[in-house]
C-alpha cells in the first residue's frame, strides 16, 4: 500500500502528497524520474478527473490510491519497456479518460499524441484537460478504431499504438495493427489472460502484418493481478481489407 494519500475537507478528491508518492513509486518501479512540472500536470489530471467524474462517467476507479496506481503508474509502465523519443507519433486507442496516452505524453512532451475514442463526452473532458495543462502536440479523434484504421491520415501512420482494457487480443490486433506504420510497434496492456489471448490471436497478428516481439510482466503495488504488456512489431503492411466495418471484428474475430 502507498502512503501519503488522504482526503481533505475542502477538496474531498484532492490527493495530498500525490506528487511525492507518484515520484517515489515511478522511480522505484520503473527508474522514471518525474520533474516537478510533470508531477503537477499529473496531479491536475487526477483532480480534474475526480471533479468531472461526479457528473460524467469517465472511470470506475475513484479511490485516490487506486487512481495513482491503476491509472498513472500503470500508464507510465509502458515507458519502462518501450523507449519514447521526441517526434514519435503515438495513438491511444479507446483512451477513455486519457490513459495511458496523456501520462506518457507528459513524460515525453515532444511526442505527437492522438487520443482516439468513440465516446464524445470523454473527448470533451480530454479537450478541456489539454487546454488546462497547456499541452502541445495532443489532439483528440472521435471515431471507432475500425474507422480510424481506414482513414488515410491515420492508417499506418503511427510509431506506437497503445491500448488498455479495450478488447481481447484477437479483436484488439485488428484495431491496433492497421494504425501502426511498418517498423512501428503496438503495446496492448493486459491482465492475467495475456498469454492465452496471445495464442488465440496468432493468426490475426500474422494476417495484419504483425509479429510478437515479447510479453513483459509487472506487478503494481497493492494490485493482486499481474499486469502484462504485449508488444507487437509491425513488420508488413496491413492488407486493405482490414480493419473491417465497425462491430465486425468483435462479432467475427480473425
Amino acid at each position: 500500500m502507498l502512503r501519503g494519500l488522504c482526503y481533505t475537507a475542502r477538496h474531498p478528491w484532492r490527493m495530498v502528497f500525490f506528487m511525492q508518492a507518484l515520484a517515489d513509486e515511478a522511480a522505484r518501479l520503473f527508474g522514471i524520474r518525474l520533474s516537478p512540472q510533470q508531477l503537477t500536470q499529473m496531479q491536475r489530471h487526477a483532480d480534474e478527473l475526480a471533479q468531472w467524474n461526479r457528473r460524467v462517467n469517465l472511470t470506475a476507479i475513484t479511490d485516490p490510491q487506486e487512481v495513482l496506481v491503476r491509472h498513472f503508474l500503470d500508464s507510465l509502465s509502458v515507458a519502462a519497456f518501450v523507449p519514447l523519443r521526441k517526434g514519435m507519433r503515438l495513438v491511444d486507442v479507446g483512451t477513455g479518460a486519457g490513459f495511458p496516452g496523456l501520462p506518457l505524453h507528459i513524460l515525453c512532451p515532444g511526442t505527437h499524441l492522438t487520443l482516439l475514442d468513440a465516446t464524445a463526452k470523454k473527448l470533451r473532458f480530454l479537450d478541456h484537460l489539454v487546454d488546462l495543462l497547456e499541452l502541445t502536440g495532443v489532439r483528440t479523434l472521435h471515431a471507432r478504431a475500425e474507422q480510424a484504421g481506414q482513414m488515410p491520415a491515420e492508417r499506418e501512420a503511427h510509431d506506437l499504438v497503445l491500448a488498455r482494457s479495450v478488447a481481447r487480443m484477437p479483436v484488439l490486433a485488428e484495431f491496433m495493427l492497421p494504425l501502426a506504420r511498418v517498423g512501428g510497434q503496438c503495446v496492448a496492456m493486459k491482465g492475467s489472460s495475456a498469454r492465452q489471448e496471445l495464442k488465440e490471436s496468432a493468426r490475426a497478428i500474422g494476417l495484419l502484418g504483425g509479429r510478437v516481439n515479447r510479453v513483459e510482466t509487472l506487478q503494481l503495488p497493492g494490485v493482486a493481478q499481474t499486469h502484462h504488456l504485449v508488444i507487437l512489431d509491425k513488420v508488413a503492411a496491413t492488407p486493405c481489407a482490414w480493419p473491417r466495418q465497425p462491430g465486425i471484428p468483435a462479432r467475427q474475430p480473425l
